[in-house]
């Protein structure tokens, strides 16, 4: 049993969508239909040097961790074509999001932001809103969850969650 009390199966998936201003997260139970156990966000502020952002996203998410007892991680891949120094900070809070992956024993998942959208919504492109719309209906929500980035985060979860059905699917062939 996790703190908050709930059974340890079915899969329990954590999905991260990395940021350093605003890290999105989530934790999703695949039963069937899969239901959101806790979607948010870690901020932290610009005015602060970056060893003590990188400091307090990892003591946050390893919290998250402890608290929900996750058997899988769901991270997005870094995929910028313009922004640089955005791609740099966004990897460096990904690292902490590896590395806490690493020594909680998770398995890491990594997804493309077209392939959790394709997943999710059955099209490769689809807008934010599209996503949070399914994301709100797949997990039988009244609205999506708030902000953005925690409702990236469930979809990514959601994303692994299918890939993981479709493969014990297919093993048992």
């Amino acid at each position: 049993m996790s703190r908050a009390g709930l059974p340890l199966s079915p899969l329990r998936t954590l999905g991260v969508d990395p940021g350093i201003a605003r890290l999105g997260y989530s934790v999703v139970a695949g039963t069937d239909p899969s239901r959101l156990l806790i979607a948010d966000v870690i901020e932290t502020k610009p005015d602060t040097e970056m060893h003590i952002r990188l400091l307090q996203v990892y003591r946050a998410l390893d919290a998250v961790i402890r608290d929900w007892q996750p058997q899988a991680l769901a991270v997005e891949q870094l995929f910028f074509a313009r922004n640089v120094t955005n791609a740099l900070v966004v990897g460096q809070a990904r690292g902490v999001v590896l590395l806490l992956a690493a020594q909680h024993d998770l398995p890491v998942h990594e997804y493309k932001p077209s392939e959790v959208k394709q997943t999710v919504t059955g099209y490769g492109k689809a807008d934010k809103q599209q996503v949070q719309e399914m994301v709100r209906l797949l997990l039988g929500l009244d609205r999506a969850p708030h902000p953005d980035d925690a409702a990236d985060a469930a979809a990514i979860a959601l994303c692994h969650l299918h890939h993981e059905r479709f493969s014990v699917a297919t093993r048992g062939r």
